[in-house]
């Protein structure tokens, strides 16, 4: 196999028997290995390549299920599973019965909570290590978090609130940052000095001294306390951590398991909080992702020796189609700003911050931030456009509902990656903003092709559009069903009519081809059936409820939560025009799918077209193969 040491390792107790030598090596056939696996089901690789060596040393330490290990982001636990009895599973990394690309419970007892969304590690280690002091459970909780994760306001809300936990340790994996040579190695030096015991026996000694000392004793701690905070701005720029209440050590070289790993084996036997930064490599190892960490965050299956061009736009998709014709509406219209959450590529957005920098904002992981700010720009007749994964919205829903929907503020959200999401599973579901704008009232448009996208961006950018309104899009490519219908300009079409149909298959996005499928069946057994798509899928049109009330069974199928889904919403329109038919809602009913494809995710909530065929059938009046 080529890696007889990572063979050889089914649980963290496996590591502990392992010289340092032998753990370099480890350490070394952990990458190849990733590289090898990744490059074939895809999945995050650089942040996974960056934190081999910080991942070994915490087993090397650590005693989990006892100790607690949080990861932020969960998708830099590759090396954690592999280390915790995954091995051999990972040939179905994110895949249908596979394991999951992040941490989760249901997997393994070393998991210590599901992690798909950022800013949330040092929260639930808070919460983890309370719990553990109120039940007198020995064992360390650590929250390992990203730099990339310290741009969301979370991330200080829970270290605001670390209420001199002894049992926690936070550390912070910063991959951005490079240290100059000479302030890196006196940083290295003073580390090495900390982190030993005989510096914190030798601190303690000179505290209890000093505390004895009269008259001079106190002010002349308070001296040493003040210089050596000054030196560690000076150096570090770490008074803000230490002010919240951790003990500061760093930075420390992550990619050094050695170092690591003597310096968690001195914290571990210290009392905290503890606030260790370590400074890393993303992609190490593996040089195109080195050099280009972020065309390598998350990867689909890739030629290991091969490297793209970073200059070269993606595969064609929603995301790039929206983010040219976002950066063609902003050249003519000086009002539009774009606003993303850290996600400038995924949603399309370099073009545009090519081409008009001063309007683009990258606020980082900080949706809430994202929208209030939005909403700020549009209360001084700017037009701004936030973009942000259907996923991520959810989490600044009170802002859109206070800070944008109050005062009907001017402001666009483009919502990427509606609907299912392939892979990343429960986490990352784009099934809940259909069901929550609606709540508000917001206007939703979900095109099926990237010319309904075109034209209806169009539509909403344009100046005589006000208050708040959405458009939604899902992940990849548009479906080349779809695709052939092009764009009529209504807010909803019939793209198969049957004369004296009396049932009608209704949906909206990439679900209109299940619905139209699913038509089609029932048409060629004898039960004429229409397939109606919404292009404006809330509020409905006067015309559109009319329409429907011709029929007598209707179906409509989204791939959004059931409960509050615009299905419901649907049904109550009709009910309150007095229609009274038969209304079959096909929608998501769980919260939690599987990681797959997602035909395969389609199959397992049904909302695949047989399915959907099989649902027209069971309700069709006893006796009778037509209607």
């Amino acid at each position: 196999m080529g890696s007889p040491l990572l063979n050889s390792i089914n649980q963290p107790s496996d590591l502990k028997k392992l010289n340092h030598k032998q753990v370099e090596q480890l350490c070394s056939e952990i990458r190849s290995f990733l590289l090898e696996n990744i490059s074939k089901t895809g999945g995050h690789l650089a942040s996974n390549l960056g934190t081999v060596e910080l991942t070994v040393a915490l087993h090397r330490v650590l005693h989990t299920p006892k100790d607690k290990i949080v990861f932020d982001v969960g998708h830099q636990c590759y090396t954690h599973k592999l280390l915790t009895g995954r091995r051999d599973r990972f040939d179905k990394l994110r895949q249908l019965d596979g394991i999951s690309g992040f941490p989760n419970p249901g997997e393994s007892v070393h998991d210590a909570f599901i992690a798909g969304h950022g800013n949330t590690a040092l929260s639930l280690a808070v919460g983890m290590a309370w719990a553990k002091k109120i039940r007198r459970e020995p064992g360390l909780v650590v929250a390992v978090i990203g730099d990339g994760a310290f741009t969301g306001g979370m991330v200080y809300e829970g270290m605001n609130n670390i209420g001199g936990l002894d049992n926690l340790l936070v550390i912070l994996n910063d991959n951005k940052m490079s240290i100059s040579k000479n302030v890196g190695a006196l940083a290295r030096y003073l580390t090495h000095l900390r982190t030993t015991t005989a510096y914190f026996y030798a601190k303690d000694r000179v505290q209890s001294f000093l505390d004895g000392v009269p008259v001079v004793g106190a002010p002349l701690k308070n001296a040493i306390t003040d210089s050596k905070t000054l030196l560690r701005r000076a150096m570090y720029h770490s008074t803000m951590f230490e002010d919240m209440g951790f003990q500061y050590i760093g930075p420390v070289d992550g990619n050094n398991e050695e170092e690591l790993e003597r310096t968690l084996r001195t914290i571990s036997q210290r009392p905290g909080p503890h606030f260790l930064h370590i400074v890393t490599k993303k992609g190490k190892g593996y040089k195109p992702a080195e050099i280009n960490p972020g065309n390598y965050h998350g990867v689909s299956a890739f030629d290991p020796d091969g490297m793209p061009d970073p200059e070269v736009a993606p595969k064609e998709s929603f995301s790039t189609t929206f983010g040219h014709l976002l950066e063609r509406e902003a050249a003519k219209n000086k009002r539009i700003c774009a606003i993303t959450a850290a996600m400038k590529y995924g949603t399309g957005l370099q073009f545009f911050a090519h081409s008009h920098p001063n309007r683009f904002f990258d606020v980082g992981m900080a949706e809430q931030h994202a929208v209030t700010f939005a909403a700020g720009l549009a209360s001084q007749g700017m037009l701004p456009v936030v973009c942000i994964y259907s996923t991520f919205l959810q989490r600044s829903y009170d802002q859109i509902i206070h800070d944008v929907n109050l005062l009907k503020e001017n402001v666009v959200f483009a919502i990427d990656r509606a609907g299912f999401v392939p892979a990343d599973g429960e986490t990352h579901q784009g099934i809940y903003d259909a069901a929550f704008l609606s709540q508000v009232g917001m206007p939703i448009y979900a095109p099926s092709n990237y010319a309904e996208l075109n034209y209806w961006l169009h539509v909403l950018l344009d100046s005589g559009y006000r208050g708040p309104r959405a458009i939604r899009y899902p992940r990849g490519g548009e479906n080349s069903c779809l695709s052939g219908y092009g764009c009529s300009g209504k807010e909803y079409d019939i793209l198969l009519k049957t004369p004296g149909a009396k049932v009608a298959m209704i949906s909206y996005a990439d679900e209109v081809e299940d619905t139209l499928h699913a038509a089609e069946k029932l048409t060629q057994e004898g039960t004429k059936c229409d397939a109606v798509k919404l292009v404006k899928i809330f509020p409905f049109t006067e015309e559109l409820i009319d329409s429907m009330c011709n029929y007598e069974i209707l179906l409509f199928a989204e791939e959004c939560v059931a409960l509050g889904g615009i299905g419901e919403h649907l049904e109550f329109a009709l009910q309150q025009r007095g229609w009274q038919g038969r209304f079959i809602h096909c929608a998501v009913r769980t919260a939690c799918l599987p990681h797959a494809t997602v035909a395969q995710i389609k199959q397992s909530v049904g909302l695949d077209a047989e399915q959907l065929a099989q649902q027209v059938r069971n309700v069709l009046p006893k006796g009778e193969a037509t209607l």
